[in-house]
């Protein structure tokens, strides 16, 4: 039974990732008539309004104490994050954003040793942070780009991979009171909602209708508030729950290779040697830090079969 519940947890992730990773796709589309504020108010207010309508009950907290938790997940995971991810692409290279803001994992597991028991890193897990950077790094320059450091751009990125790891945090403590994955994403993103409004007049939201209603951006804007947003903030949850923050946020290392491919199928992009020694640095990474993992249940099944008399 446990083993059935990781897996879930794993394929939850995994599809999550692969959603996440073609959200790129669709927000370049958006973005020729959306501002990125625009975009990330309608995808979240979308994604809320679907899951009041999925799961209508109120969610009753066992401890009014506990509010602060869904209220800093809202400010963190919805609002800081994707306003500073979207405020360092317009100081520094999306290459450099998107290399940087991959180092989450690294965050999250030093945040987890010191504030969530029994998730403590091992050497296994740095090994496969470094081998799995230095395939993003070559998937996000690709050759077409060159480093150039933005301190003010860098920084806000690295603040964005912060905030993430504190997200993912959040979520487990959440997970942890035993409140369900639906129920507690619809409160987080309405706090998320509530923190961005005071935003939306600074930075010159509007709502235009024909905008909205034209097919191309209506189609990609439902899949980022019903599919990227509702769905996968719900599954993103349920695998932390299953998981636990450290192994759940390593796929965040997926997200580069799923949007390599996705620009190749979608927008008829190249591949070149370096997007595909690039991804097979990623998913090296990945094995590596789940690599302690699978010795531990290979060696569990191996003391179970001597144990039967099996030698």
């Amino acid at each position: 039974m446990a083993d059935h519940k990781r897996l879930m947890g794993h394929l939850a992730a995994l599809m999550t990732i692969i959603v996440w990773g073609v959200t790129f796709i669709s927000t370049k589309v958006l973005l020729r008539d959306f501002t990125p504020l625009e975009i990330l108010f309608i995808r979240f207010m979308l994604g809320w309004l679907a899951l009041c309508l999925v799961c209508p009950r109120r969610l009753i907290l066992a401890d009014r104490r506990q509010e602060w938790l869904f209220a800093f997940a809202g400010l963190t995971g919805v609002t800081l994050y994707f306003l500073l991810e979207n405020m360092a692409l317009t100081y520094s290279l999306a290459s450099n954003v998107g290399v940087i803001v991959a180092v989450a994992p690294f965050f999250t597991a030093l945040l987890a040793f010191h504030f969530l028991d029994g998730e403590r890193p091992r050497a296994s897990f740095f090994l496969g942070f470094g081998v799995a950077i230095t395939g993003i790094g070559l998937i996000s320059f690709n050759g077409g780009a060159v480093l150039r450091l933005n301190p003010l751009g860098d920084l806000l990125a690295a603040l964005a991979a912060l905030v993430w790891a504190v997200y993912s945090i959040l979520t487990r403590k959440i997970g942890a009171h035993g409140y369900g994955s639906l129920l507690a994403t619809r409160r987080i993103f309405f706090y998320g909602l509530l923190f961005m409004l005071p935003c939306l007049p600074v930075c010159g939201f509007s709502w235009d209708t024909a905008r909205a209603l034209k097919p191309v951006n209506l189609c990609n804007l439902l899949f980022l508030g019903f599919w990227a947003s509702a769905l996968c903030f719900v599954t993103w949850t349920f695998s932390i729950r299953r998981l636990g923050a450290i192994k759940t946020v390593v796929y965040i290392y997926l997200v580069p290779v799923v949007t390599v491919l996705a620009s190749v199928l979608a927008l008829h992009e190249r591949v070149t040697w370096m997007s595909a020694t690039g991804t097979a640095l990623t998913l090296l990474g990945l094995a590596i830090s789940e690599m302690r993992r699978f010795r531990l249940k290979s060696a569990g099944h191996l003391a179970k079969s001597g144990g039967s008399g099996q030698a």
